[in-house]
């Protein structure tokens, strides 16, 4: 099926040992190695990402930018083809595009431990302060509305309206919560009209696995650029918290298992803020915390609203598997807000 992409870059399918690499949820990814060679193979879901040019040219922009002022930086861009380009196109197989695979690196799909959890924000948050010269309005939006907590909470008030009955009665406790957090959304709205809040090239999906590893277990550099944009620093760090703070993922159906690791907030706030404490202003500090409410809010929004509406966009492999998703968040929303002042301490 790769013969095809993989001679518009020179390989061979029949001399190359191909892997499947990783879990990724929206782009498929191989392992190729061809002779002394190790490369990244990854085909992007142009379902998602409607124009993959778009990613390409970001990508393309940032790496220039940084390349002139900081080459020192260890920045990945992909190979180019036979003819130039940065990905291939083949009719009734998709876009791919092929990255030299760092050597004597690695990534991580779960973080283990606080010093894992440091070195992420640190990296995160490294990328975006040696973009901070580069007008993120330059960029492509790849993901229109992706962290848009207003249009989350519309969609929720649609589904709320327009979805399945009995799923709706089912979920009449959780619903009545979540509208009680509204204030979150409005906090949103705030931020997005107001002037004490920058826009800067953020990274919008700082799970774990997007950051490259050296053997002793240093951050290297982030990879997967495809949700590049402009945006708020809370998306960066609100979905450090979601998914670095609690033991357990979004799919654990044991809630007494979801807690918040104080050890891990503040190798959160430590690994970003040796970055960005001069590039913050006071009251983006004031909201670090909120940062985690705001992403995990927005997150059981939108499990909610897919669970009440047959679960037509993430799917299910399982009937309430939304449902618990959202509960889940919930709790874990709950475990934070309970800690906020405590934690805020930790900020200052």
């Amino acid at each position: 099926m790769l013969q095809n992409v993989l001679e518009e870059y020179g390989l061979k399918e029949s001399s190359s040992v191909i892997t499947a690499f990783g879990n990724g949820l929206i782009n498929h990814t191989w392992i190729v190695e061809s002779g002394k060679n190790k490369f990244i193979l990854q085909r992007i879901n142009d379902n998602i990402f409607k124009i993959p040019a778009d990613i390409s040219e970001n990508i393309t922009a940032i790496g220039n930018y940084l390349s002139i002022h900081y080459p020192q930086y260890l920045f990945v861009l992909p190979e180019l083809t036979n003819t130039k380009k940065e990905f291939v196109h083949i009719a009734g197989q998709g876009y791919f595009r092929l990255f030299p695979f760092v050597k004597q690196s690695h990534t991580v799909d779960v973080v283990s431990s606080p010093s894992e959890a440091y070195e992420a924000a640190k990296q995160f948050g490294c990328f975006t302060r040696l973009l901070s010269g580069f007008s993120a309005e330059k960029l492509h939006i790849t993901l229109p509305d992706f962290h848009n907590l207003s249009l989350r909470y519309l969609q929720f008030e649609l589904a709320i309206k327009n979805g399945n009955t009995k799923r709706i009665n089912q979920c009449e406790s959780i619903i009545k919560y979540l509208k009680k957090q509204r204030s979150i959304a409005t906090t949103f709205e705030n931020i997005c009209t107001g002037t004490n809040f920058k826009k800067r090239v953020t990274h919008h999906d700082t799970k774990i696995s997007n950051v490259l590893f050296n053997e002793n277990m240093q951050g290297l550099c982030v990879i997967d650029l495809d949700t590049v944009m402009p945006g708020y620093f809370i998306s960066d760090v609100g979905d450090m918290m979601r998914t670095y703070l609690s033991p357990v993922s979004e799919e654990e159906k044991d809630f007494g298992k979801i807690e918040i690791r104080e050890d891990y907030f503040k190798a959160i706030a430590d690994g970003y803020l040796s970055e960005m404490n001069d590039q913050l202003t006071s009251a983006e500090k004031k909201h670090f915390v909120y940062a985690g409410k705001f992403m995990i809010y927005m997150q059981a929004l939108r499990f909610l609203t897919d669970f009440l509406n047959n679960d037509v966009y993430y799917g299910a492999k399982y009937a309430a598997q939304n449902f618990v998703r959202a509960n889940n968040q919930v709790v874990l929303l709950q475990k934070l807000t309970a800690k906020e002042n405590h934690l805020n301490t930790m900020t200052c």
